[in-house]
């Protein structure tokens, strides 16, 4: 008898066993001996699969939306450093295209001489340093270099006529790297126009609006290039008169660009955009590369690699 009752007890557990197994399985009750299911409640599959379906549809929009966030990061980084590469280069490979500064000139007052006439002639000392550091003028490019004199038409400056003007460039050392001298004048105006343009233009002239000058240009050096030996951190200027007459001096000077940045320079929104799309290119390409090197990586056992290697070597020997 309790042989009996210890097999009518298994009997029923693995009938329970599988019962509740056919549940987890399917979602659904087992049916009975008439073909009925023991439940009678239709609603508990139909919610199970909805709730399935909701979780499957926000863990899939969860997932997308985490993906568009970090491929947004990544191209806006991609973009950032490219940009950064393109400023960098520019900033580095680009000199100073124009560089102007005023030129304050000196000359002697201990002489005995008329008042039409100095003691010594016009000399400026020119810095050619920014901020007392860095070179204006970069090796191997060149320059136009030219002095603009505000000069008054005085009766003093109208009798001068021509007269010189002479630049010295000297090195740290204080040695002359390079010299140049060419003359100037003041344009001519005969009496007649002089006479006009001044009734023409008495009211500016009363209202000091106006000023009877001439802005005279000197080109002192065409194309002058900078000497990587004995790089010039100053110059000399002298106005080799002495009944000159002037109101201010500014000394320019502009760079000539060829090649790469003379397209840099006149185009600089096609240069930008060319040069970061570049970067951006090569930036997607490498980081694509990285990124296939890193899924192979997964699949590619570098040990088992290793041990192959050997083998293929002894199989062709």
């Amino acid at each position: 008898a309790i042989h009996a009752l210890r097999e009518e007890v298994g009997r029923r557990g693995t009938t329970f066993t599988a019962r509740y197994q056919i549940k987890m399985d399917t979602g659904t009750e087992p049916m009975g001996t008439g073909g009925h299911h023991e439940s009678g409640d239709p609603v508990g599959p139909a919610l199970l699969w909805l709730r399935d379906t909701v979780t499957t549809v926000t863990l899939q929009a969860r997932q997308r939306v985490l993906q568009g966030a970090l491929l947004l990061c990544a191209l806006g980084l991609l973009l950032w450093t490219a940009i950064f590469l393109y400023g960098s280069f520019y900033y580095s490979y680009m000199p100073l295209a124009t560089y102007s500064t005023p030129v304050h000139y000196y000359y002697r007052t201990d002489c005995d001489s008329s008042a039409s006439l100095l003691c010594s002639f016009p000399t400026a000392n020119v810095s050619l340093l920014r901020n007392g550091k860095n070179q204006v003028m970069t090796y191997g490019q060149p320059y136009r270099i030219s002095l603009e004199l505000e000069m008054p038409e005085s009766p003093a400056n109208q009798e001068l006529g021509m007269f010189m003007v002479k630049m010295f460039c000297y090195s740290r050392q204080g040695q002359t790297v390079t010299s140049s001298a060419r003359s100037t004048m003041l344009r001519y105006r005969s009496g007649l126009l002089q006479t006009l343009g001044t009734l023409f233009l008495i009211p500016f002239f009363l209202s000091g609006t106006a000023d009877q000058k001439q802005l005279v240009e000197v080109e002192l050096f065409s194309e002058y290039r900078e000497d990587s030996y004995a790089p010039s951190i100053g110059a000399i200027i002298e106005i080799q008169s002495q009944r000159v007459q002037i109101y201010s001096a500014n000394l320019y000077i502009h760079a000539h660009f060829t090649g790469i940045r003379y397209f840099l320079y006149n185009f600089p929104t096609l240069s930008a955009v060319m040069g970061v799309a570049s970067n951006l290119s090569f930036l997607s390409v490498l980081l694509l590369f990285s990124y296939l090197r890193l899924i192979w990586g997964r699949f590619i056992d570098p040990q088992k690699v290793r041990m192959e290697w050997p083998l293929e070597q002894e199989n062709m020997v």
